[in-house]
């Protein structure tokens, strides 16, 4: 998952700014995916502005649709991301969760969910999202892309955690390091 990284942190703020940006890029693919079907001339603009770098004004945009169109499950998507990249990440949350108990079957829900959870360092449930995931669409790559990415900062942690518990360890400084070199050179999407 792009929105996990080995790498220091960096100062606070610009903390925050990265893991917004990081977010959104690990979304943008679902956005390709979520072009409106139907033409709406609001969905359009809430793209459009969540492409400009306008995620507040494409939140009411969205919210303004689906008082009209409560149902719109493209809409209701398009908002967690739209809450995620303006940075109401509860909000966000609050949304994928009710998709995931409205629709078990889609698998999008479930992955910005992963998202949200990995992003605030809760890897556990991201992996369990994710799980979900391909529970319901096993065939959906970007689960099993994002899964092997949570697997993999799982690994490091443990890895991590071994070696402050005994620092001698032959192999596993090495094994550590590969493997955040990997994390921090992987593409981002």
């Amino acid at each position: 998952m792009s929105v996990l990284s080995c790498c220091p942190r960096p100062p606070r703020r610009a903390a925050c700014l990265w893991r917004r940006a990081a977010l959104l890029a690990w979304l943008t693919p679902w956005l390709a995916w979520a072009q409106p079907q139907d033409g709406t001339a609001a969905l359009t603009q809430a793209q459009r502005q969540l492409a400009a770098g306008q995620a507040a004004a494409a939140v009411e945009v969205l919210q303004d649709w689906l008082r009209a169109h409560p149902a719109d499950v493209q809409a209701q998507l398009l908002l967690g991301v739209a809450q995620a990249s303006a940075g109401d990440a509860a909000a966000a949350q609050a949304t994928y969760e009710e998709l995931t108990r409205q629709y078990p079957e889609l698998p999008e829900p479930y992955n910005n969910l992963a998202v949200l959870h990995a992003a605030a360092g809760r890897l556990g449930e991201a992996r369990a999202a994710l799980e979900a995931a391909l529970r319901a669409r096993p065939d959906y790559a970007t689960a099993h892309r994002n899964l092997g990415d949570v697997y993999a900062q799982l690994a490091l942690g443990h890895w991590q955690r071994a070696l402050a518990l005994q620092p001698d360890q032959p192999g596993l400084p090495e094994r550590a390091a590969a493997l955040r070199q990997l994390l921090q050179s992987a593409p981002r999407p």
